[in-house]
């Protein structure tokens, strides 16, 4: 999340016309989000324990997915605690720069709706700020397609920016966008989480850090049972 108020990447359903307006906005501002926020997670204290418990409940040399990846810099982060990871994102600019800047990892083009990815593929998911771009009818297809590509045992965590409606962003440093952003209330996510499936293990509420927007923030941490 940046302290313009938008997400660390853009996924949802190609061919739609709200999601090409998402795939078009990212595009467009990808070198400059990779400069602003590719070294977010310094400081982000209570992403990187997060992160870390997600690591250690997956397991040694095990396979993650960075869903609504951006530029990288979380799979990057994650690959680097000896984890195997794939990045998906929705825009082709970000998938570029995260190849030619994170060749550790790998990155994939492509939608939460239809996750470029085999059934129980992944031992672990993150899912940061990329569902806030699908409609309200999108998280429960979503959430089952997060569930159909994690193994059983495998956890996911979530984040998003509490509370309610869609903000539309038609500038972004100095370009001209139209991306919706949505606020989510975490009761219907993790009810949306369980109806797909999955067992709510945590759920934490922090205040912004001074260089974010002023959202308070929900993470979600979830896992498919076995």
């Amino acid at each position: 999340m940046t302290d313009t108020g938008v997400a660390t990447g853009g996924v949802g359903a190609a061919g739609t016309p709200g999601h090409e307006r998402v795939r078009r906005g990212y595009d467009t501002v990808a070198e400059e989000y990779r400069a602003r926020i590719g070294g977010e997670l310094d400081g982000k204290p209570l992403d990187r324990a997060l992160l870390a418990a997600l690591c250690e409940q997956a397991g040694d040399g095990t396979v993650l997915a960075d869903l609504g990846c951006g530029p990288g810099h979380v799979a990057a982060w994650l690959a680097g605690r000896g984890r195997t990871v794939v990045g998906v994102d929705l825009s082709p600019a970000m998938v570029t720069i995260g190849r030619e800047r994170h060749p550790e990892v790998e990155f994939r083009e492509g939608d939460l709706l239809r996750l470029p990815a085999r059934d129980g593929e992944f031992d672990g998911a993150v899912a940061l700020y990329s569902l806030i771009h699908l409609s309200p009818d999108e998280l429960g297809p979503a959430r089952a397609e997060i569930h159909r590509v994690l193994r059983p045992g495998g956890p996911l965590l979530v984040s998003f920016h509490i509370g309610t409606g869609v903000r539309n962003l038609t500038e972004w440093w100095g370009h001209e966008v139209d991306v919706d952003f949505h606020h989510l209330e975490p009761a219907a996510v993790a009810a949306a989480l369980r109806e797909a499936g999955f067992r709510i293990e945590a759920q934490l509420e922090r205040a912004p850090y001074p260089h974010e927007a002023e959202t308070r923030r929900c993470y979600l941490l979830a896992r498919r049972p076995d």
